[in-house]
């Protein structure tokens, strides 16, 4: 597992490496966690450092590429059809290589994270295995999303506690639901994604929703799971699960929310005019910004004001990032 000899063979692992983390995808995983960080910061104020802020927010946003060259390891075989241009396809990323350096950053990020506070360290492992156990969920319907989605609202957890002490009661109906509507939004999200795929997972036997019921019917399943979130919203907080804060707020809260919904159902729009082709992955960038906009919505509970900056600056990023990464076949 030799990554090469020589700088420019290093070099060339780097720029590999990297482009297969598709970055784009950072702000998923780096908003997931940021509404726990706000939530702590909301429970806690004071509580924890701009320093501490920026070391967790660094690893959270850094772990959806780190973990997606894992999931390039175990999914070479539909790779190989879905994304051809792939760097650990084509061969310019060694996968064993990839591999050892993805697992040495989990290694230091668990390290680190036990340091700022050992109780981050389980929802950062149980992250890991949910994303190893992602790979091989996929064939069973649903199940993968579900398992994605889960996977994702471990960040939220991991921004939380790695904030400080944990605080008592740790569990409360406001948090547990939180969780829940990232687990949804992501579940959602992943399952757009798969319309991309759905010629290599059918070759690769992953009976994905799409591959299982075909694409007229997943076409017409992705309108309706457009809905999905806001209407798990509207319950918890007519229970009282999750509750609005200050009126204040309310302006920022009912903005982020429309925006929201707006490209939740442009992103079913999208697919369900364009299940196959290249278009399909094109509507990707849309499909990402309708996730983390639903996220940032939850940070504009408590905090309007950085719900806005971050609403703003996620979708140009994304767009920015994803323009990087022109080619359809990668």
């Amino acid at each position: 597992m030799n990554v090469g000899s020589g700088s420019g063979s290093t070099l060339a692992f780097i720029f590999a490496y990297i482009r297969s983390m598709r970055l784009y995808f950072s702000f998923v995983t780096g908003i997931a966690g940021w509404i726990g960080v706000s939530f702590y910061d909301f429970c806690c104020p004071g509580a924890g450092g701009a320093g501490r802020k920026a070391l967790i927010l660094g690893m959270l946003f850094l772990s959806y590429g780190v973990n997606q060259v894992i999931n390039d390891f175990f999914g070479l075989k539909e790779d190989r059809i879905n994304a051809p241009n792939r760097p650990m396809v084509t061969g310019e990323l060694n996968p064993g290589a990839a591999m050892l350096v993805s697992v040495g950053l989990l290694f230091l990020v668990g390290a680190v994270s036990w340091f700022l506070e050992p109780w981050s360290v389980v929802p950062a492992v149980i992250g890991v295995l949910l994303n190893i156990l992602y790979e091989y969920a996929k064939a069973w319907s649903l199940v993968g999303n579900a398992v994605f989605g889960l996977s994702i609202a471990t960040c939220m957890a991991y921004g939380f506690l790695a904030s400080g002490p944990p605080p008592t009661p740790l569990f409360t109906s406001n948090r547990i639901s939180a969780f829940a509507l990232v687990a949804l939004i992501n579940a959602l999200m992943t399952y757009y994604t798969y319309f991309k795929d759905y010629r290599g997972d059918r070759a690769a036997g992953k009976k994905t929703f799409v591959v299982k019921y075909g694409l007229n019917a997943a076409r017409y399943a992705g309108v309706a799971g457009a809905f999905l979130p806001t209407l798990l919203f509207v319950l918890l907080h007519s229970l009282g699960w999750l509750p609005l804060g200050d009126v204040l707020f309310m302006r920022d809260f009912v903005f982020c929310a429309v925006m929201t919904l707006f490209l939740q159902l442009w992103t079913a729009v999208l697919y369900f005019r364009h299940p196959l082709g290249d278009r399909t992955y094109f509507s990707l960038v849309t499909n990402i910004r309708a996730c983390v906009a639903g996220q940032v919505t939850m940070i504009a509970i408590f905090n309007g004001t950085l719900a806005l900056y971050l609403l703003t600056a996620s979708y140009v990023f994304i767009g920015f990032l994803f323009d990087l990464h022109k080619d359809a076949r990668s």
